[in-house]
């Protein structure tokens, strides 16, 4: 099981990746990637969906089914709270959850 499975059965959101990849038809490790850029950008100003295409490519209504099978946006904000505490940080600087976002983001894309 990986990070992103963990961290979404601990939301108790019952979303398996590899299922929900088939359900959208993507690859799963693009479906992780798309869960780490929909978090990321739910921790920014504006649209999630559209802040998570841009960094994606992918297109938006895939994004927003994905969005709707992890639970909405209130997921995403649990999925981001998360990993901020895995990290020790609280505060959304280096050390909270938009740090460790982006570094779970460049892993996943190969920054």
């Amino acid at each position: 099981m990986g990070l992103i499975d963990t961290i979404l059965s601990q939301l108790g959101s019952n979303v398996d990746v590899a299922n929900l990849a088939t359900k959208v038809g993507l690859p799963q490790d693009q479906v992780e990637q798309a869960i780490a850029a929909l978090s990321q950008a739910h921790t920014e100003p504006g649209d999630t969906v559209e802040g998570a295409a841009q960094t994606t490519g992918l297109p938006t209504d895939i994004l927003q089914q994905i969005v709707g099978h992890i639970g909405g946006e209130g997921s995403l904000g649990q999925f981001a709270q998360m990993i901020g505490a895995a990290g020790g940080g609280g505060a959304e600087g280096e050390g909270g959850a938009g740090g460790l976002l982006s570094g779970l983001a460049g892993k996943l894309f190969g920054r």
